[in-house]
């Protein structure tokens, strides 16, 4: 599908895997300019191979941790001065560990905070006062279905990200008519960390094979499967693109049916 972001440039939060790269990867193959940050330099590596190979647009990469302020307001900069300025933002976040509520002490909780709102709030920030100089500025928060119907054992998750839609709700209101900020709310897809998931399983005998542990991450869910990354990224490049154009504010579940709220 074409989304006409060409020549556009935009900015990629904790994209070296995952759905971040796979958002990064689906504006790269409309041509967009693309910046991703990471921690993992090696994987960085093979993200900007992977990106340079979709597309005619120009490819940055940058090591940067999240959490810290310095970092983002670097890599916003970074990204500005090798494109010229800056179009759309999509951010994403590593999910912040699993468990029930009385396995969480106040550092898990304030790490969490660091890791899913604060990185939003410091990125958004930066990015704001050239967002706005664009004919196009769009801002695109990927968080989890979790904001709006809780996964048993992810307090930190469930509690957390919803503050991320708060802000994006605030956003939208404050950043219009310049600049349009929504979110999505994706389920279960098959990134790299399940597959890990599914392959650990079967190591300790919980699954037969491959797909058993595909079938098992799809029950309850409507659509009898799991999502394909390419599948969440073309909503993310739809919600940055003119196509949505009087989308503002909104939560899109992308989940094949699964949330009943």
């Amino acid at each position: 599908m074409e989304f006409e972001l060409d020549g556009n440039a935009a900015l990629f939060t904790a994209a070296s895997s995952g759905l971040g790269l796979a958002s990064a990867e689906a504006f790269a193959r409309e041509g967009a300019d693309v910046a991703i940050c990471g921690r993992a330099v090696d994987r960085l590596a093979e993200a900007e191979q992977t990106l340079d190979e979709l597309g005619g647009g120009d490819v940055l990469t940058a090591e940067a941790d999240i959490t810290e302020a310095a970092d983002i307001e670097r890599f916003v900069a970074e990204t500005v001065d090798a494109f010229g300025g800056l179009d759309h933002v999509v951010t994403s976040a590593g999910g912040p560990p699993s468990g029930p509520f009385l396995d969480m002490d106040d550092a898990d909780f304030y790490s969490a905070y660091d890791l899913l709102v604060m990185s939003v709030v410091r990125t958004t920030r930066e990015a704001h006062p050239h967002l706005r100089e664009s004919d196009a500025g769009t801002v695109v928060n990927i968080t989890s279905r979790s904001v709006q119907e809780v996964i048993d054992g992810l307090v930190l998750s469930n509690s957390v990200r919803r503050a991320v839609i708060g802000l994006m709700k605030t956003q939208a209101r404050e950043f219009a008519p310049d600049v349009r900020v929504n979110a999505v709310l994706p389920g279960a897809h098959e990134t790299s960390r399940i597959e890990d998931l599914i392959e650990q399983n079967i190591e300790r005998g919980e699954y037969g094979s491959y797909e058993e542990g595909l079938a098992d991450w799809a029950d309850g869910i409507p659509l009898a499967r799991i999502g394909d990354p390419e599948e969440l990224a073309e909503a993310v490049a739809w919600l940055s693109s003119d196509a949505a154009s009087y989308v503002n504010g909104a939560a899109v579940p992308v989940d094949g049916g699964s949330l009943r709220s």
